[in-house]
């Protein structure tokens, strides 16, 4: 009988997916870790009533991030109550292997981890590493990552339907703009910016605008008489991003990866206060190999449409098949050893 397993961290839906990923593959198998978070992150949101799960524990901490020395030691005090908690949770459950997916939620359970010098992996889902990652990185067993040479599995975890939905594009005719789910200002404004040349050249326009900057979008659009197909939200996104045949949008790594297993060329203009840097750094990993655009937020204009529309999309869609396989959770759980 296989040892328990425990995949802990989140925070952001970033972090999450990828142990809702890892979930999924476990209970194919026939196996139900129980997963270990934070109760002040979107963790209670994704994971409070997932059944996939033995057992799910929520522990009232905060990252030490952004704080004043008082603020970092009480923060610091509740992180390590709750991994002496973590480690009772591993003796009772029997825990012999720990799956970080990073985030100051996985604190907690990576102290406990080392300290009963348990197995302990991390998956890290950007180019540059988280800082929790970075400190426990040489305690960890393995590492797994899209971006490192020396990971057993380089390929991220992203949904099956995305592959399915893979096509070659050989010229754009529809554009999408994604915000994320809370908008993206910047990409907005920069949709408002080319869309009467895209109207004008026949080119559909979708555009996920997130909730802030809807009604202003759908104004300016009414204005213009263009009909674009305009929503705050989708939770069937992978519609809209197989119709398309170029995105703009920022450089999340679940976003970066979900249109590489598409085979979606996209310009990504990372959000320029992410940690470290990484959305930059997630980019460029695909710019350097002639596969995307990378642009700063405060060097976009409307003259880079050009530099998309004279593109070889063609070609940089043929490059992204292959650069992401369908199977990583699988292989990442074999590696695993359950």
């Amino acid at each position: 009988m296989k040892k328990q397993i425990a995949i802990t961290g989140g925070g952001t839906g970033g972090h999450l997916s990828i142990a809702r990923a890892i979930r999924e593959e476990l209970n194919r198998r026939g196996i139900k870790p129980i997963f270990l978070g934070s109760a002040t992150g979107q963790d209670r949101m994704w994971f409070g009533e997932d059944e996939g799960f033995a057992s799910r524990h929520f522990f009232e901490i905060e990252s030490v991030v952004d704080k004043g020395a008082v603020g970092k030691l009480k923060s610091m005090a509740k992180i390590i109550t709750a991994a002496r908690e973590a480690g009772r949770i591993f003796k009772e459950e029997g825990v012999e292997t720990i799956f970080s997916v990073g985030g100051y939620a996985a604190a907690p359970a990576t102290l406990a981890a080392i300290w009963q010098r348990k197995v302990f992996y991390i998956h890290e889902q950007n180019a540059v590493m988280g800082r929790l990652n970075a400190l426990f990185a040489r305690r960890a067993n393995a590492i797994f990552s899209a971006y490192m040479q020396d990971s057993p599995v380089k390929d991220y975890l992203v949904s099956e339907v995305f592959f399915r939905n893979a096509r070659v594009r050989k010229e754009i005719k529809t554009i999408i703009f994604l915000g994320g789910s809370q908008g993206a200002t910047a990409i907005n404004e920069f949709a408002k910016s080319v869309a009467r040349t895209l109207h004008e050249r026949g080119i559909k326009i979708i555009h996920q605008s997130g909730n802030r900057d809807l009604e202003a979008l759908r104004k300016f659009y009414d204005e213009e008489g263009i009909d674009a197909d305009l929503f705050a939200f989708d939770k069937k996104l992978y519609r809209k991003i197989a119709e398309a045949d170029f995105a703009i949008c920022r450089a999340g790594a679940g976003t970066l990866w979900e249109l590489a297993a598409s085979q979606l060329p996209a310009l990504y203009v990372p959000y320029p206060y992410a940690a470290g840097d990484h959305q930059y750094y997630n980019a460029k990993y695909l710019a350097d190999k002639g596969l995307s655009f990378v642009v700063r937020q405060d060097a976009l204009t409307p003259e880079h449409l050009e530099m998309v529309l004279d593109a070889d999309i063609a070609r940089m869609s043929e490059g992204l098949r292959g650069t992401i396989a369908p199977d990583g959770a699988a292989r990442i759980v074999d590696y695993l050893g359950y």
